[in-house]
């Protein structure tokens, strides 16, 4: 049986903040992020952070998660860095995510 699990970054329309998470169901998750944007309630919702510009496709959840807290806790520098290598120009790739 396959498993997949994403680490994701997502990012706002002017690309000023990095939101880093874990889900089973990327493109599932990326549209609830993008429902609830505005929604002071949560960090993604409140900064606008909809637009995915960055994820890891993992068979294993712990591995995920794992992936997600080293990410979360680098500096925006490297985290820039990572973007780049897989996203060049920083596209959002909301639509692209649904052949996934």
């Amino acid at each position: 049986m396959d498993h997949n699990y994403f680490v994701y970054i997502l990012t706002n329309p002017k690309k000023t903040v990095l939101y880093t998470g874990v889900t089973n169901d990327l493109a599932n998750r990326v549209n609830e992020h993008f429902e609830k944007r505005g929604n002071p309630s949560s960090f993604a919702g409140k900064y606008y952070c909809f637009n995915l510009i960055y994820y890891e496709r993992f068979d294993q959840i712990e591995h995920a998660i794992e992936r997600e807290k080293e990410i979360k806790g680098w500096r925006r520098e490297k985290k820039e860095k990572l973007i780049v290598a897989f996203n060049p120009e920083w596209k959002f790739l909301n639509n692209e995510m649904m052949d996934l």
